[in-house]
């Protein structure tokens, strides 16, 4: 953001001070966020209010109906305000600002009503009434001029950024919830679009772009502007779907602003009303909160699940408490068939989803269902520390179902955490970012690992690694080994019988441990068979014992021992030691005979795979494939160094001491 957009944001900012002590530190956008939206509209306005107020009396006085469609013509933006007053005059009476603000806002055409409506902004009059603040806070916005010529779409996309990262620092929100860096958008913009230049280039092409965690449209701006600074012929078609309200509201006026349908931004929960269904986009983008959970939306979620790949949620369902992989399964819904063009798709992510929840999971067949259908191009690493409310590390992942026959079954890892920048000054978590020439830096490496998926041979950046997808794949095995008993009556059995719930049924608990306390000292029995002669005669005394109480009895004497009996089953099958149970992940393209022989048997001969219990699973280990090793320092250096460090101590020891 440039010194003016911060200024800007600065001043409109500071009527925070105005509602401190009234509103709470996390209710000030519902103030400045709608005056801010209120006084933009008002200044785009200016030029044709005349016009449109001429236009409108003339049509009212010829009878005509249809006013809407031509006072948006005489406006020349989708919208008009057919008030008498303007906000400047609207404001000019301090005991009725209120009400003049709702008459004003009450004459615009019905799409800014729905934005105002999202703002609850006759609510927040109200409260401006009640504190005695609403002239003080509305008179300060007429001061600042937002007229397009004054201020372009761009730099109030930058300040309307601005004041939303600072409700959210104040408000401590979820981070990375509600805003993306503007560097991290025109990284993904580029790894998105930027393999597709020729193509975008083409006369008269129509696109449509999709977010379906939009915010307030910064994404979909970003990748508008990509594609008409390349092709100005270019007709670009955003779409989107907002949760937050003032975000939402932000949006819509935005897109209003910039001669977009605003009513291609829906309003509500994606996974639980998903506003564009039915559609397909050529490209989608976004950046959904990090780690948030789904559990308000868990009953619609598992109801489409269970229409497998009829529904949105066909691969499988995340753990509760992050939607990440939801909202990927929620854009792959949405691109379009192969043989219509197909979709390019960028997400950013934390690394959870790369590795989170094993073979078996739903995070793991959701990563399966996306790597078999070899739809993954590319993962790229960012710098950490790169987001306002988070420093964690964060990942962009490109998807795409058209990948060309160069790039098929390759999936390219490159890793850009060494190309941030510290910043002058922190802001919120944000210490790093991503200057122009640091992203030119990664889209030309990008274009390079292309080069790479395409041709093995070729010379390859450390940064960059390509890998097949069945590379990510492994099998979860289970290792058994036999269980191996001895049989003995010990203090420990008894206590053990004493207490068993198993016998309270029972009713001679009390005889049967005194019974068996007769057994306690006579060497272990290394055979069932051997020991059983032994347990019949001392247990015969009590007659037939029920099945459960002989089962309590053999679980109480047998001690699992490396040199005892293999215990069978009924077929003659050993059976598995659940406490030498091991698993083990095994790649696809290793045979379990292999890596039995290679990693198991020469430890534990008698050892098996419980083949009912192997799951396939996916992960994609990013950290490792890169990890450097670094050599310790040798001892003797360090011995030197710690010399030195003591001989320092007692100096200064000395020193204090005199």
């Amino acid at each position: 953001m440039t010194r003016g957009h911060t200024n800007l944001a600065g001043f409109i900012w500071s009527v925070a001070e105005l509602l401190r002590g009234d509103y709470k530190q996390s209710e000030f956008g519902r103030v400045i966020l709608p005056f801010t939206v209120l006084r933009r509209l008002d200044c785009v306005l200016a030029p044709t209010k005349d016009a449109v107020l001429r236009r409108r009396a003339e049509l009212e006085k010829a009878g005509a109906r249809d006013l809407d469609r031509r006072l948006r013509e005489v406006s020349g933006v989708s919208f008009y305000n057919t008030s008498e007053l303007t906000y400047a005059t609207a404001v000019e009476d301090p005991g009725n600002v209120s009400k003049n603000l709702r008459n004003y806002v009450g004459k615009f055409s019905g799409n800014v009503a729905e934005i105002f409506a999202s703002f609850d902004f006759s609510r927040q009059l109200e409260r401006l009434d009640r504190a005695g603040l609403a002239h003080a806070v509305a008179a300060r916005f007429a001061e600042v001029d937002l007229s397009p010529e004054t201020v372009g779409n761009h730099s109030m996309g930058y300040v309307f950024e601005e004041l939303i990262r600072r409700f959210s620092e104040v408000s401590n929100e979820t981070a990375g919830e509600h805003f993306t860096p503007r560097e991290v958008v025109r990284l993904m913009v580029n790894l998105l679009l930027a393999p597709d230049e020729a193509e975008l280039a083409a006369p008269g092409i129509v696109r449509t772009v999709f977010d379906p965690a939009c915010g307030t449209g910064g994404m979909l701006t970003a990748a508008e502007d990509f594609i008409s600074e390349r092709n100005p012929r270019a007709t670009v078609v955003p779409y989107g779907q907002e949760l937050n309200p003032e975000s939402y509201a932000i949006c819509r006026s935005d897109m209003m602003i910039r001669g977009e349908n605003a009513e291609n931004i829906g309003f509500g929960n994606s996974f639980s009303h998903d506003r564009h269904a039915g559609r397909r986009f050529d490209y989608l983008l976004a950046n959904p909160p990090f780690g948030v959970e789904w559990k308000k939306v868990r009953t619609d979620v598992e109801r489409e699940a269970a229409l497998g790949f009829a529904g949105r949620f066909g691969a499988g369902l995340p753990r509760i408490n992050d939607a990440s992989l939801l909202f990927v399964q929620h854009m792959l819904h949405h691109v379009r068939c192969p043989e219509d063009g197909g979709s390019r798709l960028a997400i950013v992510f934390t690394a959870s989803p790369l590795f989170t929840g094993v073979a078996g999971s739903g995070e793991s067949k959701i990563r399966q269902w996306i790597l078999e259908n070899d739809w993954l191009e590319a993962v790229v690493a960012l710098p950490d520390q790169l987001f306002y409310n988070t420093g964690i590390a964060t990942y962009i992942w490109i998807l795409t179902n058209r990948k060309g026959s160069a790039h098929a079954g390759r999936v390219i890892l490159l890793d850009a955490r060494e190309y941030g920048v510290k910043t002058r000054k922190s802001l919120g978590e944000k210490r790093k970012e991503l200057p122009e020439e640091q992203i030119a830096r990664i889209t030309r490496l990008y274009g390079e690992a292309f080069e790479v998926a395409a041709d093995p041979g070729h010379p390859m950046h450390e940064r960059v690694k390509v890998f097949a997808t069945r590379d990510f794949g492994y099998r979860r095995i289970t290792v058994e080994r036999p269980l191996r008993l001895r049989f003995e009556v010990t203090e420990e059995a008894l206590a053990e019988l004493a207490v068993a719930k198993s016998l309270v049924p029972y009713g001679d608990r009390e005889k049967l441990v005194d019974a068996l306390r007769g057994l306690t000292g006579r060497p272990p029995a290394f055979r069932r068979a051997e020991f059983a002669g032994a347990l019949r005669e001392t247990l015969a005394p009590l007659g037939e014992l029920p099945a459960v109480v002989r089962r309590a009895v053999w679980s109480a004497v047998s001690v699992p021992d490396p040199e005892g009996e293999v215990q069978r089953d009924r077929k003659g099958n050993p059976l598995p030691d659940p406490d030498l149970r091991e698993t083990a992940n095994v790649p696809l393209d290793e045979t379990l005979d292999d890596h039995l022989a290679r990693e198991v048997l020469p430890y534990a001969p008698d050892a098996w795979v419980a083949g009912d219990k192997t799951r396939i699973g996916y992960e994609i280990p990013f950290t490792r494939h890169f990890h450097r090793f670094c050599p310790s320092r040798p001892l003797a250096e360090i011995d030197v160094e710690l010399g030195e460090l003591e001989a320092e101590i007692r100096r200064l020891l000395g020193e204090a001491t005199g």
